[in-house]
């Protein structure tokens, strides 16, 4: 399975139209492909570990996307569920860091099962609510600095 941006590059520098430094950040198109055909569901993390916080900084929970997802186009909801980021609001919040270089990874997890949409607060129940349950999962890192 495989996660790619039109809006960067993998390790590359993530464009300011989706970050702090624009007044009304949206998220990057990203794309997917080779999701295994048994797949019920997927979700999306965008974390930053290098945040000065205890574990990093959660941007985007998504989870419980259709599994012919293949694609979130830029500025758009994407079908399925959002949970809480790390500022506790359940939508996109773009990169931010405080200083320096920070790390941005958005993993893809392809499950075999469709989760509790009740369930699913945080980035820390969507992991434990995943456990058993991937399939096969990808990642995109990108950097940014403020």
């Amino acid at each position: 399975m495989k996660i790619t941006s039109t809006s960067f590059t993998e390790g590359g520098n993530i464009p300011e139209k989706y970050t702090c430094k624009n007044p009304n950040p949206v998220n990057p198109e990203l794309k997917f492909s080779g999701v295994p055909l048994e797949t019920k569901s997927l979700a999306l993390v965008l974390h930053d570990p290098d945040a000065p916080v205890a574990g990093g900084f959660t941007h985007w929970v998504v989870y419980d996307m259709p599994p012919q997802t293949r694609m979130i186009a830029e500025n758009s909801a994407p079908a399925g569920m959002q949970a809480k980021n790390g500022a506790g609001t359940n939508k996109y919040i773009g990169p931010c860091p405080p200083s320096g270089t920070h790390r941005y990874f958005f993993k893809l997890y392809a499950l075999d099962t469709v989760l509790a949409a009740n369930s699913i607060q945080n980035e820390d129940n969507l992991i434990t609510a995943m456990q058993g349950h991937i399939l096969s999962e990808a990642e995109l890192m990108a950097k940014f600095s403020h």
